[in-house]
């Protein structure tokens, strides 16, 4: 990777009403013809503030509608249907919504901003997108977003279990850049040390943020510039690297094992305490912002099946065989699973 050509987003506002400036803020970059996507239901809730906005800046609105397919095939039949004339995609929504418009848009060619409306993941920044293909989730390549617009009114509105989500999926920077050093020591890889300055300034000023309640202003704003410096630190890195190792490979094997996964970031989150444990790293930092937030009172709500995690384990491996995580070497995995069946806090959690 050429890393004098690093590409970053040229917006990034996150704060209280932003949602309200997104019409000055596409055309601040000389654009004027727009595509927006809507996740479902949200035309209704969010349609005429963006609207109204665009239109006072005088940026036309080409299409506008809902999304609510990730399939690849929809996507690329969507992309190729873009109006020539489109100068931007606008993805509004959550996960699903801005994967499809990120999407689109690399296919197309054409810049993307990001409007998240939940804080579930750091997906609104990261240059790949989750679609179906073949009927199972994976993760196919796209671009960094040119614009992250991400409003702390409408993400504060979003269900509870976002938050949640998103905190689990904040935290795994801790497990993930631990990994990312053991392949190093071991020979597998090379460690790019400014997107790991990045990676971890992004997690320590994440769970170092003093609050009350976790739908504070301060903490969300935390919360969602610490999930978009993620995002940049992939990009540094030329992979997910620095944000996304084992406890992320656990993860993904779930969702590929089960017919109703729980959110992204609730089982990375778990995941996250699990293999701090297995690595004997920060695990009772984990603990404390787990508990303090209240993820863990949640995660107690779900009936989680234990043997469901252990299965995840000895399948970690193969989701990405050409890495070399602590989960890759049988010795942690017979460890990972003795903690998952003993360690008092995930017996708490677990059915």
């Amino acid at each position: 990777m050429d890393s004098s050509h690093i590409a970053i987003p040229s917006i990034l506002k996150v704060g209280k009403g932003t949602l309200r400036n997104l019409g000055n803020d596409i055309k601040s970059g000389g654009m004027d013809k727009a595509v927006l996507y809507f996740g479902n239901g949200l035309i209704d809730m969010f349609g005429s503030d963006v609207m109204g906005s665009l239109k006072d800046a005088g940026v036309t609105v080409l299409e506008y509608r809902e999304l609510d397919s990730i399939k690849i095939e929809d996507i690329v039949e969507l992309a190729f249907s873009i109006d020539n004339k489109a100068q931007v995609i606008v993805g509004l929504g959550g996960g699903k919504v801005i994967d499809a418009a990120k999407y689109a848009s690399y296919l197309r060619k054409l810049p993307f901003l990001s409007v998240p409306t939940s804080s579930s993941s750091d997906g609104f920044s990261s240059a790949s997108a989750s679609l179906t293909v073949n009927g199972r989730r994976a993760s196919v390549p796209a671009h960094m977003a040119y614009g992250i617009i991400a409003d702390t009114d409408v993400i504060r509105s979003a269900p509870e279990k976002f938050l949640y989500s998103g905190i689990g999926d904040m935290v795994s920077k801790i497990t993930a850049l631990y990994d990312w050093a053991y392949e190093a020591e071991n020979g597998y890889t090379a460690i790019n040390d400014f997107a790991v300055m990045i990676a971890k300034k992004a997690v320590n000023s994440f769970v170092r943020t003093p609050f009350q309640d976790i739908h504070e202003d301060l903490f969300l704003r935390e919360l969602l510039d610490s999930l978009a410096m993620s995002g940049i630190a992939n990009e540094i890195a030329g992979s997910s690297a620095p944000t996304s190792g084992s406890e992320h490979l656990i993860s993904h094997a779930l969702d590929k094992m089960l017919e109703k996964p729980q959110l992204h970031g609730i089982q990375v989150g778990i995941a996250t305490y699990l293999m701090s444990k297995v690595q004997n790293h920060r695990y009772e930092r984990v603990n404390t912002i787990l508990s303090d937030t209240g993820f863990w009172s949640h995660v107690r709500t779900l009936g989680l099946n234990r043997n469901d995690y252990e299965q995840a384990i000895d399948m970690a491996p193969s989701i990405k065989p050409f890495r070399h995580t602590y989960l890759h070497e049988e010795k942690y995995r017979i460890l990972a699973k003795q903690i998952l069946r003993e360690d008092a806090v995930l017996q708490d959690v677990f059915l």
